[in-house]
């Protein structure tokens, strides 16, 4: 018969030995459970990939190190306008402190590169000075794909319609809450944006859309009913990955701390900062 001290030893070197295996790479984890509906793992599968590691911002809103960063605060080498003939020209928006800013007559601006499912954070601000009222107030828009709008106004106790104030999907849905921030604070937009798909020109899936606005949802996985129009009806259209597009809608609004990333699986690719 073995003695306690005995059978304490052999479990200490058994809880040892697992510890070294778990260091030396030893996959924890089981095979004789059932596999997941549509998927070839079993629950707690330990031949499933692990997700690549991602180190967090510093601060809450600043990019993860897998984001890429659309402007850094002082520069918009990210950012084009398309010239005569479609062509991409270098932006007219102007640069201040720490963010960029649109005006009357500055034009859209549109990422160089193209994205599909994204997730988005940028921070925006309406001019302190208030002038107009309505949809004539600190007016913008973030287009996702360049088509599908996340209106940008002024609606600090600013009525206007429901699917045109800060946070609606423009034309089709208002937001649950509207949290936004007095003129010339800052607000954030945290977008989670899944694309449409696509068979030829038959529409498999539509467009959805979660939207935190200044850490409010306002939108969780809201369908899409197509691209946005102004007093009509959107529809959907074939396409690939567009550009972000940023709206020159004819007022002063600033934008800074903006960054993007790519939505994907274990094998996507590392970020470019």
């Amino acid at each position: 018969m073995n003695s306690p001290s005995f059978c304490n030893r052999i479990r200490i070197a058994a809880v040892v030995a697992a510890v070294l295996a778990a260091a030396a790479g030893a996959q924890e984890g089981y095979k004789d459970t059932p596999i997941l509906p549509g998927q070839k793992w079993h629950v707690h599968d330990p031949d499933r990939p692990r997700p690549r590691t991602v180190e967090p911002g510093d601060a809450p809103g600043s990019p993860p190190s897998d984001a890429i960063l659309l402007f850094d605060g002082r520069d918009l080498s990210q950012w084009a306008q398309r010239g005569a003939g479609g062509q991409l020209v270098a932006p007219r928006w102007t640069l201040g402190d720490g963010y960029f800013e649109v005006g009357p007559g500055t034009g859209d601006l549109i990422t160089r590169e193209k994205f599909g499912d994204c997730q988005l954070h940028l921070e925006w601000a309406a001019p302190a000075r208030i002038q107009g009222a309505g949809q004539e107030r600190g007016n913008s828009g973030v287009y996702m794909m360049s088509r599908y709008e996340m209106q940008v106004l002024d609606s600090y106790q600013n009525p206007t319609y429901a699917d045109g104030q800060a946070g609606a999907i423009y034309g089709q849905w208002p937001p649950l809450v509207n949290p936004i921030r007095k003129p010339g604070e800052w607000n954030s937009y945290d977008i989670v944006f899944e694309a449409p798909r696509f068979d030829g020109a038959k529409l498999l899936q539509p467009a959805y859309v979660t939207l935190f606005f200044n850490g409010e949802v306002v939108h969780n996985r809201k369908e899409l009913m197509g691209n946005t129009e102004y007093r009509a009806l959107g529809t959907y259209k074939p396409h690939g990955d567009e550009p972000l597009l940023l709206q020159d809608h004819g007022y002063r609004v600033r934008f800074r701390n903006v960054w993007i990333r790519r939505l994907g699986g274990y094998d996507q690719p590392e970020a470019r900062r």
